[in-house]
């Protein structure tokens, strides 16, 4: 099920994605921390919570800051520290980089592949190419860069 349709490339698999997200996660909520840090200083140093006036524009600030995060990455050599720790590469599907308009179709996605109870990654199981929705959605491939015995 999961034979490579491409001769060139092999593509990374469920396993593999989900270590990255996790090394990739370390370092988001050390960033989120700042960020929620920074966002205190708006609510006289008290943590902004549900109900209060600021808290839709932190909760969008909070995603700003997350996307950022994984946008710069994926545009700027295609690697997030954990990809480039477990060996993978995103890119087009035709090689080509990932732009920031195709990074905010795939982050959107990818929100969704979580929230359906992880579907969207659990499909990669299935995909020729182990791609998952957001891969799909975005136009992209997450190529494993080990070298091949």
């Amino acid at each position: 099920m999961n034979e490579n349709t491409d001769p060139g490339h092999r593509y990374a698999g469920l396993i593999r994605r989900l270590m990255a997200i996790c090394y990739d996660l370390f370092l988001l909520i050390a960033l989120l921390f700042i960020a929620t840090a920074v966002a205190m200083f708006f609510n006289d140093g008290k943590a902004i919570e549900p109900g209060q006036t600021l808290y839709p524009f932190y909760i969008v600030y909070l995603l700003a800051i997350s996307f950022g995060f994984f946008g710069w990455f994926w545009t700027h050599g295609g690697q997030t520290l954990g990809m480039k720790t477990w060996k993978m590469k995103l890119q087009q599907k035709n090689g080509g980089p990932v732009t920031w308009s195709l990074a905010l179709v795939r982050f959107v996605t990818a929100m969704l592949s979580w929230s359906a109870a992880g579907l969207g990654y659990l499909w990669s199981l299935y995909d020729p190419q182990r791609r998952s929705w957001h891969d799909i959605a975005s136009g992209c491939v997450l190529i494993d860069l080990r070298p091949r015995e």
